[in-house]
């Protein structure tokens, strides 16, 4: 009977009911991982991180709820960011008294994960339709209104910087680029952070299209667009070097990304690296998402998520989203004043980088109408331009803010 009764009081359960006042937060958690895991399964919301998002946060609640257990700690890595500490940057310590998910949150915390992410996303990329209309490179940047105006927004409401830096890259719609800026601005509103740049990604075509709506007319929605013209080998080879040396040079804190993606973009677009590339969008891709996805779950704790702070970012979030969305299509309707061959503003909305979803959405209300009027590849410019100017502009606000 007292083996039983050790065994009892070692279990979660009587932890949970015994001292409940002490981990309701916890149980809050657990059901809004369930809640998480219903949207990435049942409706699809993102569901290759998604899923592995919630079940990090399952695992990092169920295990807080009895001492001794966690496989997360949120206070070792209190320790490890807080400058003075006899653990600052002590990678031994989480190493050696660190659970499972702080093992893999390293490579959160040093940027591996969204860096690796980046070179997949670079080998399934075609640069293409922004290379044949360079004017797209202007769209995807209009669309970035959304961080800086998101960031003022944060300050405003008693963010500091960094946290509003953090905040704001909402806005990019680019899990690894919120993910990689929050770790190296605000870690400990990472969770938060992830949690709403996936599900607002997740939500593209039910976010977009009512602000598209209401932002262009009906004849405006109709304009067709001349052909894009043929790349050549030559010019898609280039691209990923030029672009590289450039973005290197003029922000030195986003070479991190820019340079994993064209990285990736160059062995698509060399042709002699094909095993690579099959690599680095399958297998490499496949095995990050799985450690990112948990790992950056496992900092959703009850202590860190359940705040008026973490409803803040939510709500900031989706005006980052919306702020983006609308930059691309007013700055689409602006230049139409000024050149011949008119653009159609949907695909200014495209310049939020949630490739190739938001690409889409631009497609699937110009073709409701206009049944043959085809927007998809002319979506596809600024689409692409977006993923390189949400990593750009996560590393200026890294510049400033770090």
């Amino acid at each position: 009977m007292e083996r039983l009764l050790a065994f009892w009081k070692d279990t979660g359960f009587y932890h949970l009911f015994g001292e409940f006042s002490e981990h309701w937060g916890n149980l809050v958690m657990i059901l809004l991982s369930l809640f998480l895991l219903y949207l990435g399964i049942k409706k699809k919301f993102e569901p290759l991180l998604l899923v592995g998002i919630a079940f990090g946060m399952l695992l990092t609640n169920l295990t807080a709820i009895v001492p001794g257990s966690e496989m997360y700690h949120t206070a070792l890595w209190t320790d490890f960011m807080t400058e003075g500490s006899a653990y600052y940057h002590d990678y031994g310590r989480i190493l050696a008294e660190g659970g499972l998910l702080d093992i893999l949150y390293i490579g959160v915390k040093t940027c591996v994960y969204p860096c690796l992410i980046f070179i997949g996303i670079g080998a399934m990329t075609d640069f293409g339709p922004l290379i044949a209309n360079p004017k797209s490179l202007l769209l995807g940047a209009a669309a970035q209104i959304g961080i800086f105006a998101t960031y003022i927004g944060s300050i405003l409401l008693g963010f500091t910087q960094p946290q509003a830096g953090a905040v704001g890259i909402i806005g990019g719609a680019d899990g690894p680029t919120a993910i990689y800026t929050a770790s190296n601005l605000a870690p400990e509103l990472l969770g938060a952070i992830a949690v709403a740049a996936y599900s607002y990604m997740a939500l593209v075509p039910v976010i977009q299209p009512p602000i598209m709506k209401l932002l262009t007319t009906k004849k405006e929605r109709r304009i067709k667009m001349t052909a894009l013209r043929t790349v050549s080998h030559t010019e898609k080879i280039l691209f990923p070097i030029v672009v590289t040396v450039f973005v290197g040079l003029l922000v030195p804190s986003a070479a991190p990304l820019i340079g994993c993606l064209m990285l990736g973009n160059l062995w698509k677009e060399s042709g002699v690296c094909e095993r690579l590339r099959l690599t680095a969008q399958n297998e490499l891709m496949n095995i990050v998402t799985i450690l990112l996805g948990v790992s950056v779950g496992a900092t959703a704790t009850a202590a860190s998520f359940l705040t008026l702070r973490t409803l803040g970012i939510v709500l900031l979030g989706v005006c980052a989203f919306a702020l983006g969305t609308a930059g691309g299509v007013l700055l689409a309707k602006f230049m139409n004043l000024f050149t011949k061959n008119k653009i159609n503003p949907l695909i200014g909305s495209a310049g939020v980088s949630a490739v190739p979803m938001a690409a889409r959405v631009s497609q699937t209300v110009g073709l409701k109408e206009d049944p043959s009027n085809f927007l998809l590849m002319h979506a596809m410019g600024p689409n692409v331009a977006g993923v390189i100017g949400s990593a750009i502009a996560a590393g200026v606000l890294i510049a400033l803010l770090g």
